[in-house]
């Protein structure tokens, strides 16, 4: 049976607060956890509290928030971690532990049993500490299948609740990810949840595969914010789910220009202004066809609608407008123009678009028309 819901665990105040450069002060992060629980996101990864003192101050200040949402936190599969998630409000921590074999003998020295025993010992020790416990599962992208789903079979009789599929480097592709997890949710009664990077700018559609395949849970950013390329973006995977697929999340996606521009400031990474969904742009028309056929029928040309994500359509004149959108621009400033006056302004607008490089603003459409209408006068 498909899916009819998904659950959110937003990363922002984790893994997008780990993009080189980017650094929270604790009121934003108190302002983004605010945000991101008013809007409905029902899980938080919000730090790791390995990193210090005021790292776990800052998860605490969270906690005592009493937000509805589920929070959090990031940990090694290390005694260090462990001990330092205990006692910071979290309900849940993600201890994580490489399961490509690259990383296991690279990174770590050690050999798969090693491993497995790990996740064994780590487990039972987080649910000796009343944590809920999420096995991390780094570079399970490039994991030998066979030995993925030895881990997951050892969280489970561990007591893990939930697998991350962590798709680390970002290497993977929408066909890929679709049936590795499909491989993991027939094999495990485990909660699954994808993790995606989006190096080859996938995470949002490897994402989407992974929830088609029954992944229970998916990790988001807000701006799709994130170590190198950045994640799958909250608002990208958030609206495709409800719009293309019918998937429920509980989140309202009218929050999300709020909440995008929060961190945008918050992470001084400013938002494309062609950026699905929260970009400036998206919804801006100027384009001749385009925006007569929207003038006629939103539907023509609007594939989601912007008011369920709390936006509006904007309609601005350039090189590329026309007349119909000439006479509908007047019309909003109280002037009425026929066939022939909205060409003769078309011409002057574009002729302002190229030499300016801006769309002209109400004084500007108002000049023009003082100064073009005599000699249009004059020649009809």
């Amino acid at each position: 049976m498909a899916q009819t819901f998904v659950v959110i665990n937003d990363t922002t105040l984790r893994d997008g607060e780990q993009t080189a450069g980017v650094a929270f002060t604790a009121e934003e992060r108190i302002a983004i956890a605010r945000a991101l629980s008013e809007a409905g996101v029902p899980e938080m990864e919000v730090g790791i509290p390995v990193m210090g003192p005021e790292e776990r101050e800052n998860i605490q200040a969270i906690a005592q928030l009493g937000l509805p949402s589920e929070l959090m936190v990031w940990g090694r599969m290390c005694d260090a971690d462990l001990d330092a998630a205990a006692g910071c409000g979290a309900h849940t921590v993600n201890l994580s532990i490489p399961v490509s074999d690259i990383q296991i003998r690279h990174k770590l020295g050690r050999e798969r049993d090693w491993v497995l025993r790990t996740i064994t010992h780590f487990v039972n020790r987080a649910l000796d500490l009343d944590l809920d416990v999420c096995v991390g599962g780094e570079d399970a992208s490039r994991a030998d299948m066979d030995f993925l789903l030895r881990v997951l079979e050892t969280a489970e009789l561990a007591g893990a609740r939930r697998f991350r599929f962590a798709d680390t480097l970002g290497l993977l592709d929408p066909f890929t990810t679709f049936k590795r997890i499909s491989q993991l949710r027939e094999a495990s009664d485990l909660e699954l949840e994808m993790h995606a990077h989006n190096d080859l700018g996938l995470a949002t559609a490897n994402t989407l595969a992974a929830v088609l395949a029954g992944a229970s849970h998916i990790n988001t950013t807000v701006n799709g914010l994130g170590e190198r390329a950045g994640n799958a973006a909250l608002e990208e995977s958030v609206a495709a789910m409800h719009h293309l697929y019918n998937i429920e999340t509980g989140i309202d996606s009218r929050r999300f220009p709020e909440i995008s521009r929060l961190v945008a400031i918050a992470s001084g990474r400013p938002v494309p202004v062609n950026k699905s969904i929260v970009g400036d742009a998206v919804f801006t028309h100027e384009s001749g066809i385009h925006v007569d056929g929207l003038i006629k029928n939103p539907l023509n040309y609007q594939g989601l609608a912007p008011e369920e994500v709390g936006r509006t359509h904007t309609l601005v004149l350039g090189k590329h407008s026309g007349s119909s959108a000439v006479m509908q621009a007047y019309a909003w400033l109280g002037i009425a123009l026929t066939e022939f006056e909205a060409k003769t302004l078309l011409a002057r607008i574009r002729e302002h678009a190229v030499a300016t490089k801006q769309t002209p603003s109400s004084a500007d459409l108002e000049r023009f028309y003082l100064e073009a209408m005599p000699r249009a006068q004059a020649q009809s």
